[in-house]
């Protein structure tokens, strides 16, 4: 209980220093959120010049695809916020033996990295995801009640972990091959896909995304329990189940990879 205080201790200090940051670089901040802002708007407005041409899109409506949409930006937003610096273990850290001054330290190494910082641009996909959930409610295509709050909150927290423990399990394998970030790069890219419903991909792509990296439960199989209520369980539930597995997988991974890591120039 103490180490647990002690850590949600070093966490509040962290998170105290980043607002600090973000008001002494504010111009950096609101040019990296305008130009975020500015790559997604385009995103939404090839929406609007889809359904321009047609009224749905394999059943699904404009308003329906634009709530999946930012379904799937909060969750990620998430694990951006507060577990960028797990890139850093799959580009640099292990092969330039930056990774040395987290093994010396008496604290688990999984907190130490993610501690390190937060991601400030991920205030901009929390922002503009929350805005695109807001003009999908207020179409009325979402029951909005206590149990469906409570969904969406659980189906949030799941997605982010589901990012995380993808991120995580990339880039543990730099225990392995030195440096993963370029298969963590194309892993975390297939991201993309979760923003548009799968059955509009093809049968591979569906297949990857559901089963092999399983970012269709961040979003679109979630989202079907709200937009079309299809089962809680078989949507929400399995969302969870994933989570739990994925998280429990990329965690041992990334200790069985501290326990073969070697400091530089070995």
């Amino acid at each position: 209980m103490a180490k647990i205080k002690r850590y949600f201790c070093l966490y509040r200090v962290l998170i105290k220093q980043f607002f600090k940051t973000l008001v002494q670089s504010k111009v950096d901040f609101l040019m990296g959120l305008f130009g975020f802002f500015f790559t997604q708007v385009l995103g939404i407005a090839f929406l609007y010049l889809i359904f321009d041409k047609i009224p749905s899109l394999n059943g699904w409506t404009l308003s329906q695809l634009i709530f999946i949409y930012g379904f799937a930006q909060i969750p990620r937003g998430i694990d951006h916020l507060f577990t960028d610096n797990i890139w850093l273990v799959a580009w640099r850290m292990v092969v330039n033996g930056d990774f040395d001054r987290y093994m010396l330290r008496p604290m688990n190494v999984f907190f130490q990295i993610i501690c390190e910082k937060l991601q400030p641009d991920a205030i901009g996909e929390l922002l503009i995801g929350t805005i695109l959930i807001i003009m999908s409610l207020s179409k009325g295509i979402v029951i909005v009640d206590g149990v469906h709050i409570v969904m969406f909150i659980v189906s949030v927290i799941a997605g982010a972990v589901i990012y995380t423990s993808v991120k995580l399990f990339f880039a543990s394998l730099s225990f392995w091959i030195k440096r993963s970030g370029p298969f963590l790069q194309v892993a975390y890219e297939m991201a993309d896909f979760a923003k548009y419903p799968v059955e509009i991909y093809s049968k591979p792509i569906q297949f990857i995304l559901t089963f092999v990296i399983p970012f269709a439960f961040v979003a679109y199989f979630p989202a079907s329990y709200f937009l079309i209520q299809k089962s809680a369980f078989m949507t929400v539930g399995i969302e969870c189940l994933i989570a739990v597995i994925l998280s429990i997988l990329a965690y041992s991974i990334f200790k069985i990879g501290i326990s073969r890591y070697e400091s530089t120039g070995n």
